[in-house]
């Protein structure tokens, strides 16, 4: 069966709200595990890992959402979601975000894009892949972390 656009949306849509929820006092580390699944691939510059969504990828996340705070994130919103089939339970879906962040009193808007390979598990949406950019290196070209 086909997914429609808007399920791929509302995906995205709750994913960034856990996203969001999580640069608050707590993580909502079962809000983003939620969204993947049991196991999955991470690819960026120069690397590709594999990950379990167990209490490891808890501490990472509490780690990640550690570190994205101190660099002042304030928020995230989706800009765009293109998805491509793969076949009738799998799909790519090519994410446009826009994270917001604070420096000095200064506001600084970041676009960027992240790549999703999702499965269709008992009738949900899971991630079982990502592959992203270089986000380090849009943080030095704005100034939220050091050269």
């Amino acid at each position: 069966m086909k997914r429609a656009k808007s399920d791929f949306d509302a995906f995205f849509q709750s994913y960034v709200r856990a996203y969001n929820r999580s640069l608050g006092e707590s993580v909502d580390v079962h809000g983003i595990r939620s969204h993947f699944s049991e196991s999955f691939i991470a690819a960026g510059p120069g690397t590709v890992m594999t990950g379990d969504n167990d209490e490891t990828f808890s501490e990472t996340l509490q780690k990640g959402y550690a570190f994205y705070k101190s660099i002042g994130t304030r928020r995230m919103e989706v800009t765009g979601v293109e998805v491509t089939d793969i076949d009738e339970e799998h799909y790519l879906a090519k994410v446009g975000y826009q994270a917001q962040y604070e420096k000095d009193g200064e506001a600084i808007a970041i676009p960027f894009c992240v790549s999703y390979l999702l499965e269709e598990r008992d009738g949900r949406l899971k991630v079982f892949g990502f592959v992203a950019g270089d986000e380090m290196e849009l943080y030095r070209q704005h100034g939220l972390i050091e050269r």
